[in-house]
């Protein structure tokens, strides 16, 4: 019996048509066509717009008949089209009347914004065709890759340690040694260096198609062309840049990044994409348009009352998420990724803003939140959200969580980073963040892992440039050094900047050293950039956004030089990868229910079981008890963390351990390498057991076993 929906019922030109159907968006294979779907709710008409394969003229444009509108959808099949060599968009017609939010301009040709490929921009930096009359263009993706059975891994939360980098920068620098640099395919290349260094998750920055040429203006110093480099301005969400692939210029970029993650989760590493749902490359007024403004602006975008866009993202509008429609993009979009990229869960910049109304007050109940919360497809996914904008809501702490959420915890950084200096009345926030924040999170019911540890991220100074500078130096980005946060908590041990000091640089080396310590000893899941195991420097700069340079870029040879500094990050990685004690799914309870004779965690100061918690203190010290080890499912040993931000010595009591068992040296960051750390297994027995000098601005760890 043949199948009545490969038949035809309509015509045009030289084309054969029938009814689409309206579920799911985009565009769809289907029996001897392609399937075109896309919704508005405003436009009068729309026009399917195809093109052969980077030809700049249409080769034909189809108008939906009036019958194959359902609802606020145009659907329709277009048959015996070459689908390989294919390219299309709409023009939509309506009403243009910006101040009742409508841009509607049927000169525009649009790009779908559920295209799963976007051409036109294909190789990475090629300076466009401004004169072109549709840069990005929607393709079709097909579902071929063979995964050999790969599925997302599903790490436990509390066993991650990310590490945070930039497809580009990663291995762009010629350094770096690999064949294609700069692209998904140079990551595969780097995995034995990942492993190496012990991280088992890696959340990239944004790989949704983005224009690197937005705001493009020449360096104001240099004349060298300043980019959206990190591309936090999503063109569309479905479709991985084809600037990030070596095969890009092919078309093949979904099929590299397939690969790449396959490959990552082969070797026990999971995949976090960083997701930009807060605003588009559409920008204000002003700016282009590209997709959403000319097909719905008034559905996608929060308007105030005079058709002007709300710019909660600090960056010209803000996509209205709370919108049913837009919604369920969003949702379309992330389960999308999640089975058909098997990501293995996302980082949502700004997530503060996903929890705003249309008019931007912040909502008690979010829906799109709850829903990303309960989705079936994304239930083994993480949700990471930045839980604040830049519209000034700062919910850290309080982001809707419905018990699935973990945050980026900006106070954990803060923190950490005024300790590190030796601010004096931290260390009853510094028990906190060490505790994985239970005042954050313990009173609703959330466990440590909803804290995302870091103290250094893409935003913002690198660790060796927070022990290296005072202020920002952002100059090269032509902005008169205004760009960039001024509240960076930093300290440049004695000189701004570089020095041949040899006592300044072994200062910034222990900073960093004991930075690093403090991260892997707290509860929580801990993140660190990229780079920083081997002393990555930009130069004071805490905003390079804008730079395909060298400020960026990850220089290989500071392995070499400094091999110390990523011997000393891997053997702190391993450290916490060895001990289970260090990784709870739930808050201490200070209290001894194993009942091995110690509290699961307590407090010290340079004499045994009295911490000095007055606001002059700088010294703080804990001790975790192995038989406390995961709420008691495991046994591990006991772990002894002395931290002493005084920039003078002291002598610090350490607590007995039960009969039979000694301390171990495995960290002291005052230590002259290489015996500042040794690897899990091989820390030597602690001369004298009853307690030890500490020098200034130092952290210890001893391990009782």
């Amino acid at each position: 019996m043949q199948r009545i929906d490969i038949h035809p019922t309509h015509s045009y030109e030289n084309f054969k048509l029938r009814p689409g159907t309206a579920i799911p968006f985009g565009a769809t294979l289907v029996p001897g066509g392609v399937n075109f779907s896309i919704f508005s709710r405003h436009a009068k008409s729309c026009t399917l717009v195809l093109f052969n394969k980077h030809s700049p003229e249409p080769m034909a444009e189809i108008p939906f008949p009036e019958e194959f509108r359902i609802g606020n959808v145009f659907s329709m099949v277009v048959f015996e089209l070459d689908y390989e060599n294919l390219e299309y968009g709409y023009r939509m017609d309506g009403p243009f009347k910006p101040k009742e939010g409508h841009w509607f301009d049927p000169t525009k040709i649009l790009l779908d914004p559920y295209a799963k490929i976007i051409g036109g921009r294909d190789i990475w930096g090629e300076k466009p065709d401004w004169y072109n009359m549709y840069h990005h263009r929607a393709r079709l993706a097909f579902d071929d890759f063979d995964w050999e059975g790969e599925r997302p891994l599903q790490i436990p939360t509390e066993d991650l340690i990310i590490y945070e980098m930039h497809v580009r920068s990663f291995t762009r620098h010629l350094s770096s040694g690999v064949k294609h640099p700069g692209t998904f395919a140079a990551i595969r290349d780097k995995i034995p260096y990942l492993k190496e260094l012990g991280v088992n998750c890696v959340e990239l920055m944004p790989i949704y198609e983005f224009d690197e040429f937005e705001n493009s203006r020449p360096n104001p110093q240099t004349g060298e062309l300043l980019l959206n480099y990190w591309g936090y301005s999503t063109v569309g969400f479905f479709a991985p840049k084809a600037g990030y692939a070596a095969t890009g210029k092919y078309g093949m970029q979904v099929d590299e990044l397939k690969t790449l993650i396959k490959t990552l989760h082969q070797n026990n590493i999971e995949v976090i994409l960083d997701v930009v749902f807060n605003h588009t490359a559409e920008g204000n007024e002003y700016g282009p348009t590209i997709s959403f403004r000319g097909i719905d602006n008034q559905t996608y975008y929060m308007l105030t009352p005079e058709g002007y866009y709300f710019n909660f993202s600090g960056t010209g509008n803000t996509l209205n998420c709370n919108n049913p429609i837009v919604r369920n993009m969003v949702l379309d979009c992330l389960r999308y990724w999640a089975a058909e990229y098997h990501i293995d869960g996302f980082r949502f910049d700004l997530a503060a803003i996903l929890g705003r109304d249309p008019w931007g007050s912040p909502l008690s109940n979010p829906p799109l939140l709850e829903s990303l919360a309960f989705d079936p497809i994304l239930a083994n996914c993480k949700l990471i959200a930045e839980a604040w904008d830049a519209g000034g809501l700062y919910q850290v702490g309080s982001f809707p969580a419905f018990g699935r959420w973990l945050e980026w915890n900006g106070k954990y950084r803060d923190t950490i980073r005024q300790f590190l200096k030796g601010e004096p009345g931290k260390v009853g926030d510094m028990a906190q963040r060490l505790q994985g924040s239970p005042d954050l999170y313990a009173w609703a019911g959330r466990g440590p892992t909803a804290s995302i540890n870091f103290i250094t991220c893409h935003d913002g100074f690198t660790l060796m440039d927070l022990v290296s500078y005072d202020g920002k130096h952002n100059e090269a980005n032509g902005e008169n050094n205004n760009d960039g946060t001024n509240d960076n908590d930093s300290w440049n041990c004695g000189w701004e900047g570089p020095t041949d000091n040899p006592d300044i640089n072994a200062l910034r080396r222990q900073q960093i050293r004991n930075a690093i310590a403090m991260l892997m000893v707290s509860q929580g899941v801990p993140m660190i950039l990229m780079g920083d195991e081997m002393g990555r420097t930009q130069l004071g700069n805490n905003n390079t956004y804008c730079h395909d340079n060298e400020l960026n870029w990850l220089d290989w040879k500071l392995l070499e030089s400094n091999a110390d500094l990523f011997k000393f990050f891997k053997h702190c990685i391993a450290f916490r990868n060895a001990h289970p004690v260090l990784r709870n799914k739930f808050h201490f309870q200070n209290t001894d229910y194993a009942a091995s004779g110690y509290a699961d965690i307590t407090w010290h100061g340079t004499k045994a079981w009295e911490a000095d918690w007055s606001n002059s203190s700088r010294i703080l010290a804990f001790m975790l008890c192995g038989r406390h080890a995961k709420q008691g499912t495991l046994t591990d040993n006991y772990i002894y963390v002395a931290m002493n931000m005084h920039w003078e010595s002291n002598w610090f009591e350490i607590p007995g351990l039960p009969q039979g068992m000694q301390w171990h040296v495995f960290v002291n960051t005052g230590a002259t390498p290489p015996e500042e750390s040794w690897y899990p297994g091989t820390e030597p027995v602690l001369e004298n057991q009853f307690g030890l000098l500490i020098g200034g601005r130092s952290v210890v760890i001893l391990v009782g076993k």
